[in-house]
């Protein structure tokens, strides 16, 4: 126990001497759709595994990460996956931060609202509406941190990658509609895609909750079925082993945008399983695919 708590420290210090800057997305008190009067259980520790989770976050944030050398004026927030139950926050987060980093470029790790009726009311529209707060705060403090605001992505994984998809494809629908929030491009890793046949039943479940059986809730949050010729520019990566989130989620996404007309690169390989992050040096091709991604920034024109 001992061991375990001087480690879990250990990591909220050295997470805390990273990071240059945190940003709450909502003022105090005025956090849509909390629900007033509960207490903050939010908890952050280190798995046995090596894996950071954060857990019950009701206040969501952002956390700057900012290159050591020249930025290039490109950005991108990281939304960490975990089922919607959990956030993933290190090697889905700080890690692939620090990695953009070497590129020229600035992240932000969005701290999103994790589904809970105990916390909030609504609580399928909460992830969405943090993401979309925080794309819209990142583009009003884009001259602070010497940003284009024509090149601001998102990029998500597995369930962090269903949220970074439903930014992309939501952001114009609904009367909280708004442009700002709009990504210009999108990198999705092993995400989540469809609350159909080839779901991952614990992200569709913990954030749809009572509502996971309603047809229109499974349709809509089905993000091949809501891509339009607006979605923005999309990089996939998934592996054809994944068992937790069938590979036929970034299939399925792809396909869409080439429907629609939608710049899409999608690159599938044959072993990784789930949950790698950077971690991919026993996975043989693999290992590629930060190289794959880093190109493609640079064909598009956002690195």
């Amino acid at each position: 126990m001992r061991t375990l708590l001087l480690t879990c420290l250990f990591a909220i210090v050295l997470t805390t001497l990273h990071a240059q800057e945190v940003i709450k997305l909502w003022p105090d008190g005025q956090i849509p759709n909390a629900i007033a009067g509960v207490p903050d259980n939010e908890k952050a520790e280190m798995g046995a595994d090596g894996i950071a989770r954060i857990s019950n976050v009701s206040t969501p944030t952002l956390t700057v990460y900012k290159p050591a050398g020249k930025p290039t004026g490109s950005a991108v927030m990281i939304c960490p996956g975990g089922g919607y139950g959990i956030l993933a926050s290190g090697h889905e987060g700080e890690d692939i931060a620090r990695w953009l980093n070497g590129m020229g470029v600035t992240a932000f790790v969005l701290k999103y609202r994790l589904p809970n009726e105990k916390l909030m009311t609504s609580q399928q529209e909460v992830p969405l509406m943090d993401a979309m707060q925080a794309m819209t705060l990142i583009r009003q403090k884009a001259g602070q941190y010497g940003i284009d605001t024509g090149r601001i992505g998102v990029m998500g994984f597995s369930a962090g990658g269903h949220l970074a998809s439903t930014l992309a494809t939501h952001y114009n629908k609904g009367p909280k509609a708004n442009e700002q929030a709009k990504p210009n491009f999108a990198i999705l890793i092993y995400p989540v895609i469809t609350f159909g046949e080839n779901t991952h039943s614990g992200s569709k479940n913990n954030l749809l909750g009572k509502l996971s059986t309603s047809p229109e809730m499974v349709a809509y949050y089905s993000n091949e079925l809501q891509v339009t010729s607006q979605t923005p520019p999309t990089f996939l990566v998934h592996s054809e082993d994944d068992k937790a989130v069938p590979v036929q989620n970034s299939i399925d996404f792809y396909l869409a945008c080439l429907k629609n007309n939608v710049p899409a690169e999608m690159h599938l390989y044959p072993k990784g399983g789930h949950g790698y992050g950077l971690r991919t040096a026993k996975y043989g091709s693999l290992n590629t695919w930060p190289d794959t991604c880093k190109a493609w920034l640079t064909a598009l024109g956002a690195i």
